[in-house]
């Protein structure tokens, strides 16, 4: 048997807060393995003019209110927070979560939110992703006991303490992004996990990409676990029911043209849908759930899908414990 991961990708926006809430606990009663939701201050899907909650506090609030599902963002923007406080906050959600925390970075691009906030944005997209190579080894060495320190351009810290530290001996960091030059090759040097999505060819060419870039620094790949974002996914007995569904959930988000290529249907269906990124080394498969966060397709995709995903007699590449 092959062991399968499913991540619980809860949106944050368009949902009031008890209902964003029961939807973590709920992932953690149904057995999810992990349980994320966005870092963004607008909604990012549909019309951006509307309610969304705050990530950090949204998975601290689920790190104590839950018992078994580790807990990140599907990731943090580094340009939002000072590294040195990232991983100070990260650490006191593994105090909180009894060693369950995830710590989730990227570089960021949504530019509206930022500078509506008056955040840091950047020139553009290549110096958001120096900011994120001049974080990661604050905090990674923050996470790992050490006080590092660092003189910029950017970003400066001075033998900087993280006391108490993390309960987890390695709280695992997640670099996500795709960017084949730059972004995959700081998850090569710096991340214990990447998440990629995009559909499968893109995870696919991106994959190769990964491996090349772990090779030329010498980094065994097999570290690095890898996660993938598969869609919103809406399980029902026939393709036309979830179908429906499906549109109502777009509805609710205000989304005017919804996503195509998506894992909605049977349960054979989706088996069908997600199992080539399993085949690929992808074993822990993230499934989005808008609100009002369809509880059938939550509890469908652990019982029905995830066993004929583990049963399929598929690889084990990319294994992390």
């Amino acid at each position: 048997m092959n062991d399968v991961k499913l991540g619980a990708l809860c949106w944050n926006q368009y949902t009031k807060w008890p209902s964003l809430l029961e939807a973590g606990k709920r992932a953690d009663r149904l057995g999810y393995d992990t349980l994320w939701t966005w870092d963004h201050l607008y909604p990012i899907v549909g019309d951006p003019h509307g309610p969304i909650f705050e990530g950090w506090l949204t998975i601290t609030a689920w790190a104590a209110t839950t018992e078994r599902v580790r807990i990140g963002l599907m990731v943090g923007a580094n340009p939002m927070r000072n590294p040195a406080l990232v991983a100070k906050m990260a650490t006191t959600l593994d105090q909180i979560s009894a060693g369950r925390a995830i710590l989730g970075l990227g570089a960021a691009w949504f530019e509206e939110e930022h500078l509506d906030f008056g955040l840091e944005f950047g020139s553009g997209f290549p110096e958001r992703l120096r900011w994120l190579g001049e974080a990661l080894p604050i905090i990674q060495g923050m996470l790992r006991g050490e006080e590092p320190s660092a003189t910029g351009p950017h970003y400066a810290a001075r033998h900087v303490r993280n006391d108490p530290p993390p309960v987890q001996a390695r709280l695992p960091i997640l670099v996500g992004g795709g960017g084949e030059k730059v972004t995959l090759k700081l998850v090569a040097q710096y991340a214990d996990a990447n998440n990629l999505g995009g559909g499968f060819e893109t995870v696919k060419r991106k994959e190769a990409i990964l491996r090349e870039h772990c090779e030329r620094i010498g980094r065994d790949e097999r570290e690095i676990e890898r996660t993938a974002g598969v869609g919103v996914v809406v399980i029902r007995d026939s393709r036309a029911e979830a179908e429906r569904v499906f549109d109502r959930l777009f509805e609710n988000n205000r989304v005017a043209a919804k996503w195509q290529d998506q894992p909605i249907g049977t349960p054979d269906d989706v088996a069908g849908y997600l199992a080539p990124y399993v085949e690929l080394g992808y074993r822990h498969l993230i499934a989005g759930y808008p609100a009002p966060y369809d509880e059938e397709s939550m509890t469908r995709l652990v019982t029905e899908v995830k066993p004929v995903l583990e049963h399929s007699g598929l690889s084990r590449v990319g294994d992390n414990p």
